[in-house]
């Protein structure tokens, strides 16, 4: 016990998720959650719980064809629990029944949440467990309207649940092997009803929960948001009208050249709102043009809001630094957004997490060109839907050997806790020394 509470908040949660990914891949093995009464694999039950839990969407497996309805009960549960944030399930339970919150909880939950302060942060926990279920309830039920014609009512409210909490978690994995094996969302290609209700859950879950709060605070008054608001509601709706655009162009005789006009603004559409963390698709990716690809590695990369149920580098980070270059270039020492200035630790942040993850990007990438002797634009790929958490896939998933896979998970794991936090967890921080060294020189470029 005396271990435990020697633990930085980082590091209690980095080990409550590998907890719940272990227990997850050792029921996912067992005979009654799998279809042939049989087990998998330890590597590839973990390589599922991973995914799940790290809201990702990769998988060896298709999802429907291999697993029983509990085996898909459990991957909804690690969805779930991975998409909040276990802290964020627990105290949110333990109010429910009444229980005080410790200090140590209200850290936990800060961190697990993103919140600037432990004030409130109980609160907060409510206000989102109460809106993640709310939400994801209307989704399920607008589902149902195409769903339960199409499968029965049985399944098709099952199917509803599953992915209303997939898409809303921006987790990826589909049951839609019961109507097209591998397909995603390929059976719904020219339905715009489906589509949009996905992207809509995709959208809310991913802007971030500290968002949410804010615009309940300020009853969606525009002047009274704060920074945090106003930035990820612009760059979102950037992000969302531009890359949209893009693909059109980019894909207009390529991936989109047999579709309608309208099938074609809807699949680009789709598109850029479930390649940021996601992970569903409409359309083979492999026949994506090279600008194609790339745009998606980018999208990939960026991810989702902080504190959100998406991974990636984050859209405030990736702000930070474009606002700070453009400052750098026009020479000035303040970096504005809104009226408001960016602190320098803001910044450093900024920047740190971006190298970290660039790192982690084309390190992954080398490794699993140099273990597995694949082309390096397949693996870039993966490895960019690993460490944004987003799910698709370049068609290797299922080619990965164990080391592969051991790779693609650590991916998955540093994308969903986020790269900086997990480096503060595994390093000690030590206090200054007290000196200040003389200035030294040298040439940046």
């Amino acid at each position: 016990m005396k271990f435990f509470r020697r633990m930085s908040t980082l590091q209690s949660l980095a080990v409550g998720f590998m907890c719940i990914i272990l227990a997850g891949a050792l029921i996912l093995m067992l005979p009654c959650s799998n279809r042939d009464g049989g087990t998998v694999a330890f590597v590839d039950a973990l390589f599922t719980a991973v995914s799940a839990t790290c809201v990702t969407g990769l998988s060896v497996f298709d999802v429907y064809t291999q697993f029983t309805f509990f085996g898909q009960l459990i991957i909804l549960l690690l969805i779930q629990i991975g998409g909040l944030g276990f802290m964020t399930v627990a105290i949110s339970f333990s109010l429910m029944l009444g229980r005080r919150i410790g200090l140590r909880r209200r850290m936990l939950l800060a961190e697990a949440v993103s919140a600037w302060q432990i004030g409130g942060v109980t609160r907060l926990a409510g206000r989102i467990f109460g809106g993640t279920i709310l939400l994801e309830v209307l989704g399920a039920a607008l589902l149902a309207v195409r769903f339960c014609p199409l499968l029965g009512m049985g399944q098709g409210i099952w199917f509803s649940v599953f992915h209303a909490v997939s898409a809303f978690c921006n987790a990826g994995f589909d049951l839609m092997g019961a109507l097209s094996a591998g397909g995603s969302m390929t059976y719904f290609a020219e339905d715009p009803y489906v589509l949009l209700v996905l992207s809509a859950l995709i959208i809310i879950g991913g802007i971030g929960f500290l968002v949410w709060n804010d615009l309940l605070e300020c009853r969606f008054r525009w002047r009274k948001f704060c920074l945090q608001t106003k930035i990820m509601l612009t760059a979102t709706a950037i992000l969302l009208i531009v890359p949209t655009g893009l693909y059109l162009l980019l894909e207009r005789s390529g991936a989109f050249a047999e579709m309608s006009v309208p099938q074609a603004v809807l699949s680009a559409f789709f598109q850029t709102v479930t390649t940021r963390t996601a992970g569903f698709f409409t359309f083979d990716n492999q026949k994506l043009s090279e600008g194609g690809w790339l745009l998606t590695v980018f999208l990939m990369f960026v991810g989702a809001g902080a504190g959100s149920t998406g991974g990636g580098v984050k859209i405030t980070t990736v702000t930070a630094v474009f606002l700070a270059l453009r400052a750098h270039i026009r020479r000035r020492k303040e970096i504005n957004a809104f009226h408001r200035r960016l602190s320098d630790e803001t910044v450093g942040r900024a920047f740190t997490t971006v190298a970290i993850y660039s790192l982690l990007l084309f390190g992954g990438c080398f490794m699993l060109s140099a273990l597995q002797n694949l082309p390096v634009k397949q693996t870039l790929y993966e490895a960019a839907s690993a460490i944004g958490t987003v799910g698709l896939s370049s068609g290797i998933t299922g080619l990965l050997n164990t080391g592969g896979k051991i790779i693609v998970m650590i991916l998955m794991f540093c994308g969903r806790m986020g790269s900086l936090s997990l480096a503060m967890a595994v390093t000690r921080s030590k206090k200054s020394s007290g000196l200040l060294y003389p200035e030294g020189k040298i040439i940046t470029g």
